[in-house]
C-alpha cells in the first residue's frame, strides 16, 4: 500500500544523500565471473520510524485512523533513507565483495570459493541487523544477470531486451509529453547507442526558447534511427577491457561559440559525464589549444567562460 504524502513531503527538507552511480555500479559488476542478485523483502518497511515521527505518516481508512510504526512508501526521502542505512550497514564490504543500490544487493565473487565466503559474510550481517530477503527476487550463483535494466556478466554488458522492445514498439510522439518520455528511455541507455546527442540533435532543437514544438521529417528520421541503434547496439556486448575512447559532442546552442568556448563546453560536460572516473582516477587534460593555458593562467573569468 502507498499513501499519497503530498502535503507532508513538501514540508519535509530534502536528504541529499547520493545513490551509487549506474554506469560505475554495472561497470565493477561485469568484471565478474559468479554474482549473486538479492532484493529487500518489502525494503522500506524494514527501517522504524522515530517515535515522535509516526503520527505525521497518519493515513484515513473506512476502519479507523492509522499510522505507520516501519518507514512507509512515498515518503520524499524514503530512498536517500534507506540507501543511507544500507551503505551505514555493509560500508566495510562496499566496492569489495557487495554493491548496493537502495534495495537491491549484488554480491560478486571470481571463484566459487570466494563465492561461498562473500555469502556468508552478507548473511552473517543481514541476520545480525534483522534484514529480510525477497527469495522470489533473489538469484546465487550466476554467470549472467538483470541489474537496474541491464544485462551484466563476465563478458560484458548490455540492456534489457524488454527495454529496447518498448523503444522499438514506441510511435512517434504527438505531444511534448511523448518526446521527453522517448529522450528519457534511449538517454538511459546511452551508453549502448553510438553518438547518441548527434543523433538526437533535430529532436533537442525542439526544446529551444521561442521554438514551435513541431514533429517535422528530420524529427522523424532521428526517432527511427534511435530505435534501430538500440537495437543494433544491444546486440554486441560491451566488453570491460582497457580502450581509450573520443567522445564526439554537438550541441545546437552551441555551434555558433567560439572554438575556446566550445572546447570548454565539452570539457564540462565531459566531466559531468564521467565524474564517478575521474574521481577515482587522476585525469589528464592534452590539449593542442593554447587557449586553454591562457584560461588557467588568468585570474578573473567572465562571460561563458566563467
Amino acid at each position: 500500500m502507498c499513501v499519497n504524502y503530498k502535503d507532508l513531503n513538501k514540508a519535509s527538507p530534502k536528504e541529499n544523500f547520493p545513490l551509487p552511480h549506474i554506469d560505475m555500479l554495472m561497470d565493477n559488476t561485469a568484471q565478474h565471473a559468479f554474482c549473486s542478485f538479492m532484493d529487500g523483502f518489502s525494503g522500506y518497511n524494514q527501517i522504524r520510524m522515530v517515535v515522535e515521527d509516526r503520527e505525521k505518516t497518519t493515513f484515513i481508512t473506512t476502519w479507523g485512523t492509522f499510522f505507520y510504526k516501519v518507514m512507509p512508501f512515498g515518503l520524499k526521502n524514503a530512498e536517500a533513507t534507506y540507501q543511507r542505512a544500507m551503505v551505514t550497514l555493509f560500508h566495510d564490504m562496499m566496492h569489495k565483495e557487495v554493491k548496493v543500490y537502495v534495495d537491491d544487493m549484488i554480491a560478486k565473487s571470481r571463484t566459487p570459493d570466494q563465492l561461498v565466503e562473500d555469502l556468508r559474510k552478507l548473511f552473517e550481517r543481514l541476520q545480525k541487523y534483522k534484514l529480510g530477503l525477497n527469495p522470489t527476487k533473489c538469484t546465487f550463483e550466476v554467470k549472467t544477470g538483470n541489474l537496474l535494466g541491464f544485462i551484466v556478466n563476465e563478458r560484458g554488458i548490455k540492456v534489457d531486451s524488454d527495454k529496447v522492445k518498448a523503444i522499438r514498439n514506441m510511435t512517434p510522439p504527438k505531444m511534448e509529453t511523448e518526446v521527453r518520455g522517448f529522450l528519457r528511455r534511449v538517454n538511459y541507455i546511452a551508453r549502448s547507442i553510438s553518438q547518441l546527442t548527434a543523433t538526437c540533435s533535430p529532436i533537442f532543437k525542439l526544446f529551444q526558447k521561442n521554438q514551435k514544438i513541431e514533429w517535422n521529417e528530420e524529427c522523424q528520421e532521428a526517432f527511427e534511427k534511435n530505435q534501430r541503434a538500440a537495437f543494433w547496439g544491444n546486440k554486441m556486448p560491451q566488453e570491460r577491457k582497457n580502450r581509450s575512447y573520443t567522445i564526439s559532442i554537438r550541441h545546437s546552442q552551441t555551434s555558433r561559440y567560439p572554438t575556446l568556448e566550445r572546447t570548454c563546453y565539452a570539457l564540462v560536460w565531459t566531466v559531468k559525464r564521467l565524474t564517478q572516473y575521474m574521481l577515482a582516477h587522476t585525469t589528464w587534460l592534452i590539449a593542442k589549444m593554447d587557449p586553454l593555458k591562457y584560461i588557467f593562467e588568468k585570474l578573473a573569468l567572465t562571460g561563458r567562460i566563467a
